[in-house]
């Protein structure tokens, strides 16, 4: 009988440890799955699986009243159905930053599928920028390392939604006059989150650049080109540039204007012409940038971190200017740039999803209020009328309201206020 429950008892501890055995190389296979899950930005960049878009969810003229969580929302379920799975966002010294990687989180720990990831943005400034002194181009604000510290809290919260950090938003660009600083003050705080990486305080897949004009970049002219910004090209793991040329309709316009050989095309024909020059402009800046890179012996991955094209202006760009604006080109130019960028490798966070109306407000028709691609009115502009067609947008609202069509989607009535391009004559 001894005996007898000897065998029984080597039997049970044989089943146990086989079990166990089992059980680790289930839970070993679990872990390799949830490893090649982790997505990176390496992963996110120049991939057109995962489209970008610039996002503000800022619904009034007083910007300051903020976007509910509620409302943060309905925006993420919004782009998400569109495709986009990661946005480029500012604003840490407000509650806004904070409240879409809340909402962002939110919405993935109701529903596992959902993705949606952030280019985080930390804003730079000289020293008295916006103050009545003047501004010290040489010096930098005592505010940047606040902006710093506050972007580097909400990435460590956030390791699962925030993938970049991006230190100034146009910083450098020298017609910013009210507040652009010295590309060493950016190339100081690029360092500083390289070296939070290699310590493990941020995630090594975290990827740290800065967003600015093409020119700032080393696309533009000789004055740009500086040692600190050829450092600063070096230390960043990837190049965010600025490409509008809707803007240059007016400040450059040669471009834009019909040429002498497409004079006897039909009025549709030149607009569409002349958005086809829009794309290669944008495209030209691009390159300018590679090449200047690749000029200094350095290859890295340079995508568009902003670029889009207004629906709507009563000055420079509309009927009394350079005739650029309307759904029509808005929509040729979002098409355009996600074609190109698509079929390129390149990431392009499209400027925008939404239109804001804080941006300019003062004026009701400035061109800044209307870069967004669906109104606050709920409607979808020109560009994403066959998203509303296919049902994309099918059970998801904005402010309450379901996403519709601008002009009732009357084609006719939207083409009333598509003006032709200026003659180059």
């Amino acid at each position: 009988m001894k005996n007898y429950f000897k065998s029984i008892g080597y039997i049970i501890v044989v089943l146990v440890v086989l079990s166990c055995k089992k059980n680790t190389k289930t839970e070993s296979k679990i872990t390799v799955v949830k490893q090649k899950s982790i997505i990176s930005a390496k992963n996110i960049l120049g991939n057109p699986d995962y489209m970008a878009m610039s996002y503000g969810g800022y619904r009034h003229i007083n910007h300051d009243i903020e976007p509910t969580i509620a409302e943060l929302k309905e925006d993420m379920k919004i782009l998400a159905a569109m495709g986009v799975k990661i946005i480029r966002t500012y604003k840490v010294h407000l509650p806004h930053a904070a409240n879409v990687l809340k909402a962002i989180r939110e919405l993935k720990k109701k529903d596992s599928s959902f993705e949606m990831y952030v280019m985080l943005g930390a804003w730079i400034d000289c020293k008295n920028a916006w103050t009545d002194l003047e501004p010290d181009h040489n010096k930098e604000s005592e505010r940047n390392a606040i902006e710093i510290k506050e972007t580097v809290r909400l990435a460590k919260e956030y390791p699962d939604v925030v993938k970049v950090i991006a230190v100034g938003n146009e910083a450098m660009v020298k017609w910013a006059t009210n507040y652009y600083v010295r590309p060493w003050v950016v190339l100081k705080w690029v360092n500083h989150l390289q070296e939070l990486k290699s310590s493990g305080e941020l995630s090594k897949d975290l990827w740290i650049t800065s967003s600015d004009n093409f020119a700032s970049w080393g696309g533009g002219g000789k004055e740009y080109h500086v040692e600190d910004l050829n450092e600063l090209i070096n230390a960043v793991d990837f190049l965010s540039v600025h490409t509008y040329p809707m803007h240059d309709t007016h400040y450059n316009p040669q471009f834009w204007k019909v040429p002498k050989a497409e004079e006897s095309l039909s009025d549709i024909e030149k607009i569409d012409a002349a958005m086809l020059r829009a794309k290669k402009y944008a495209m030209a800046q691009y390159d300018s940038v590679k090449r200047y890179m690749k000029g200094l012996g350095i290859d890295k991955p340079v995508h568009i971190g902003e670029t889009g094209w207004a629906s709507t202006s009563n000055g420079y760009y509309g009927p009394e200017g350079s005739k650029a604006t309307d759904e029509y080109k808005e929509a040729l130019y979002y098409h355009h740039m996600r074609n190109w960028t698509n079929d390129n490798g390149i990431s392009c966070f499209y400027f925008e999803g939404f239109d804001e109306q804080w941006k300019d407000a003062a004026n009701t028709l400035g061109s800044e209020n209307h870069f967004g691609l669906i109104n606050l009115k709920s409607e979808a502009k020109f560009a994403l009328w066959e998203l509303v067609d296919s049902g994309t947008f099918e059970g998801l609202t904005r402010d309450g309201n379901p996403i519709t069509k601008t002009y009732g989607g009357v084609r006719e009535e939207l083409m009333k206020e598509v003006l032709v391009p200026p003659l180059e004559n």
